[in-house]
């Protein structure tokens, strides 16, 4: 591999500004991979290159919109559901007239 010849070069974009995490809104640096770039070794840079771009990945794919099912359609529960009362039948539509012991 080609890289392993020459130093990685830095992911910086020049936008630094951080998000809620910390993480670089340019290069998607954690605020210790940026502090401790310098000292890295070229294949631990490597490293946080890639997480980079997983980060950049993640953050600009749009979460999937869940589709509201209607009534008429039979729902799983959710194991994160509450769980609901199991309703009792009540109807007397049985006849044991037949039925002996």
């Amino acid at each position: 591999m080609q890289l392993e010849f020459f130093d990685v070069p830095s992911p910086c974009v020049g936008v630094c500004q951080s998000d809620e995490k910390g993480n670089c809104l340019g290069c998607y640096r954690t605020r210790e991979e940026r502090q401790t770039w310098i000292s890295l070794t070229s294949d631990n840079k490597q490293k946080v290159v890639k997480r980079c771009l997983q980060r950049k990945k993640r953050k600009n794919t749009k979460p999937k919109v869940k589709v509201m099912q209607t009534s008429a359609e039979v729902l799983q529960p959710s194991l994160l559901d509450p769980q609901s009362k199991a309703k009792q039948d009540t109807s007397t539509d049985l006849d044991f007239g037949d039925f002996e012991l």
